[in-house]
């Protein structure tokens, strides 16, 4: 047994604890910043869903969206202001963990505007646009990994902004995104980038796929399906990882190496547990490597604090069995490719109903504040 924290121990394996929340009251309250000084928190993520969230509780915007209403701004200005407010003052209140790991942690993402996934160029467009806006350096601005997002990516490295890859789900997806990644820094390099300055983490979510499958065994009804539950998600991380360790080396890699490249990390996102039978630390404890990120829900950051079992690294040398696991699901007669096309589908959805959430919102509250003036 040992005496440390599981947080620490977490760390200290080299996973970086994100924080896969942000809001208004986190920052002025100084709750962000005791996660950062008692939780070993050095990152956080942000989507449309968590901005939906805290835009509509409290009053804690109730200032701004006054200052905006008075200037005329319209709904889309106003949360293009709130939103990069929130990721601007959190960058600052981080921006002493990037200077020291020279820009790996520190860092905070934003999304762009999800009904933009199936448009790249209006995509890469938002993405710069956005990084401007914010104005730091550790900010990564967010971009889904759909067909149409790749060359987005490429662009966006490229022209040397850092990027947090989103909403991937299959191995060959994820493939792809680290060639747009590799293909990027080419790009960047040419046009004469520091690439030493531009990171990148994709997104890999993981308990999605456990409920997706476990709900296509639970129709198929067999005991070989019955076996299989609760095995995907993770079993789909192990490939991920082996995949990203197969990517960055060789010679086309050691050539951007040579120059500052570092490799785009995975981060394993989605990592609350929705299935109460399951153990509510399992998508941290079973995913431990040196050098990637886990991006928890304040809810999973306690359970772990509070009882999280951190043994060591828990994937190298796991790819053949978790590929096991996948011949297993296909002989039990789960359509893979189908289970990972509805979770872009839906995941792609989910970001828009939320964002036009956050659009209503704000537009109920510019509305109220110009009826008090």
């Amino acid at each position: 047994m040992t005496s440390k924290s599981p947080l620490a121990a977490l760390s200290e394996a080299g996973v970086s604890i994100w924080l896969d929340d942000l809001s208004r009251e986190r920052l002025n309250s100084g709750n962000l910043a005791s996660l950062i000084a008692d939780k070993n928190v050095v990152g956080v993520t942000t989507n449309p869903t968590i901005f939906a969230t805290a835009l509509s509780r409290g009053e804690a915007y109730d200032q701004q969206v006054r200052e905006l209403a008075e200037r005329g701004a319209d709904v889309h200005a106003a949360v293009r202001e709130i939103t990069t407010s929130d990721v601007r003052h959190a960058c600052d209140l981080f921006r002493d963990i990037h200077d020291r790991t020279s820009g790996v942690d520190g860092r905070v993402s934003i999304e762009v505007d999800p009904r933009l996934a199936r448009d790249g160029e209006k995509t890469a467009a938002e993405a710069l646009d956005l990084w401007k806006t914010v104005d730091r350096p550790n900010v990564m601005v967010k971009i889904p990994g759909t067909v149409e997002g790749l060359p987005a990516i490429t662009r966006t490295l490229a022209e040397g902004v850092s990027v947090n890859v989103t909403l991937i789900f299959s191995t060959d997806r994820y493939r792809d995104v680290m060639e747009a990644f590799v293909a990027g820094l080419e790009q960047a390099k040419a046009n004469g980038h520091d690439l030493s300055t531009i990171h990148s983490v994709a997104s890999f979510f993981v308990s999605r796929v456990d409920s997706e499958i476990d709900k296509r065994l639970e129709a198929i009804g067999t005991p070989e399906a019955a076996e299989l539950r609760g095995k995907a998600a993770i079993a789909n991380a192990v490939l991920a990882y082996a995949a990203y360790e197969e990517t960055f080396t060789g010679p086309r890699w050691e050539a951007l190496v040579a120059d500052g490249a570092r490799a785009q990390r995975p981060l394993w996102a989605s990592t609350g547990v929705k299935d109460p039978n399951y153990s509510d630390t399992r998508y941290v404890d079973q995913l431990v490597v040196d050098g990637v990120v886990n991006t928890m829900p304040e809810k999973t950051l306690d359970a772990v604090a509070d009882h999280g079992e951190i043994t060591g690294d828990t994937v190298s040398g796991r790819a053949e069995e978790a590929q096991g696991v996948f011949d297993d699901l296909l002989a039990a007669g789960v359509d893979l490719d189908d289970v990972f096309a509805a979770l872009e589908h839906e995941g792609v959805e989910k970001f828009e109903k939320s964002w036009a959430e956050l659009l209503e919102t704000v537009k109920g509250q510019l509305d109220d504040a110009k009826g008090q003036n």
